[in-house]
C-alpha cells in the first residue's frame, strides 16, 4: 500500500495541530506550519492567522499564482515573487514535524475564486482529500481533531473514503 507522507510540490505545508483553546465562543485551533525554506515553524493562533501565513507564502513563492488580486482603497507596494528561493530543509526534515492532536499535510494547487484548491493528507491516518475550499479545508482539519461532530450539510465531505 502506497503512503500519502510525500510533500509532492514546492509550496507544500505541514499544519502541526498542537492544542484547542475552547475559552473562546468558537474554539480555536493552536499550531505551527512549516514548509521547505525555514526551519524554524511558523506559530498561529487560530485558523485566520494560519490562512493568513499560507497566503503569504504562497505570494512569496509566487506559487500558486492568484487568479483574483487583493482590492484595496491604499496604494499597494508590488508582491516580490521568490521562485528562486532555495530549501533549507529536506522533505524528510519537513515530514518529521507532527503535532499533539494532528498533523496534515497540505498542497494547495489553485487559488482560483478567491479561494484554495488542493489535496490534503492527514498523516496520523495516512489519508488524502481534496478540498473545493479553504472553507472546506479548515472543516477537514476541525473534523480530524474532533471539534466538529458532525458534518454540517450533505455536501461537506469528511474523511470517511
Amino acid at each position: 500500500m502506497a503512503t500519502q507522507r510525500y510533500l509532492g510540490s514546492p509550496n507544500a505545508v505541514v499544519l502541526c495541530i498542537q492544542k484547542i483553546d475552547k475559552s473562546e465562543i468558537e474554539p480555536e485551533l493552536k499550531g505551527e506550519m512549516f514548509h521547505s525554506y525555514q526551519e524554524e515553524g511558523i506559530a498561529f493562533d487560530n485558523l485566520e492567522q494560519m490562512i493568513n501565513h499560507m497566503e503569504q507564502f504562497f505570494d512569496r513563492l509566487g506559487f500558486p499564482h492568484r487568479s483574483t488580486n487583493s482590492r484595496s482603497f491604499f496604494p499597494q507596494t508590488l508582491v516580490q515573487h521568490h521562485s528562486q528561493e532555495e530549501k533549507v530543509m529536506k522533505d524528510e526534515q519537513v515530514l518529521s514535524k507532527h503535532g499533539e492532536l494532528g498533523t496534515f499535510i497540505d498542497r494547495v494547487q489553485h487559488r482560483q475564486n478567491s479561494s484554495w484548491q488542493g489535496r490534503l493528507t492527514w498523516v496520523e491516518e495516512d489519508k488524502t482529500i481534496n478540498f473545493r475550499s479553504i472553507w472546506e479545508m479548515i472543516k477537514l482539519i476541525e473534523n480530524a481533531v474532533d471539534t466538529v461532530s458532525e458534518p454540517e450539510d450533505e455536501e461537506s465531505q469528511g474523511w470517511d473514503l
